[in-house]
């Protein structure tokens, strides 16, 4: 998954900054400093996310944003995996009921493994991919 870009912008009243989305276009959230702004702004993303999924709606592709404003927002892994599911998912054409009879589960769990609240197995995101003929790839990088 391709990191949305927030937009941190100063709250010269208040102090911190205030934390947008502009790709989703609306919600916001702020922080007293630049690392509660951060994990501001990824609650607010997987709300956000969670919103669009609830609604069975194709998510935003993230766009460059230019500025020194704008900061990739990164979800943590499951939650990233579980994104580009969904989408993988969309893609497909699939319904849920034949979604959930391709991986082996009760149809009533197909929404838990898009929850990015929800705590899926690993396993199960990777069945999930290999009914839509995907594979999912784990990679380690350096920290920044």
């Amino acid at each position: 998954m391709e990191p949305y870009l927030a937009l941190f912008e100063p709250d010269r009243k208040a102090g911190g900054f205030v934390v947008t989305f502009p790709d989703f276009g609306y919600g916001a959230t702020q922080g007293e400093t630049a690392e509660e702004a951060t994990e501001m702004a990824q609650d607010l993303l997987m709300l956000t996310i969670g919103d669009y999924v609830r609604e069975s709606a194709p998510l935003p592709t993230p766009r460059r944003h230019r500025g020194s404003k704008f900061r990739p927002v990164p979800l943590p892994a499951l939650q990233a995996a579980k994104v580009d599911l969904y989408t993988a998912f969309l893609d497909s054409g699939l319904i849920k009921a034949e979604f959930a009879r391709r991986i082996g589960i009760p149809k009533t769990h197909i929404d838990r493994l898009f929850s990015l609240r929800h705590h899926s197995r690993l396993d199960q995101i990777e069945s999930a991919f290999a009914a839509l003929g995907k594979r999912l790839h784990v990679e380690v990088r350096n920290a920044a």
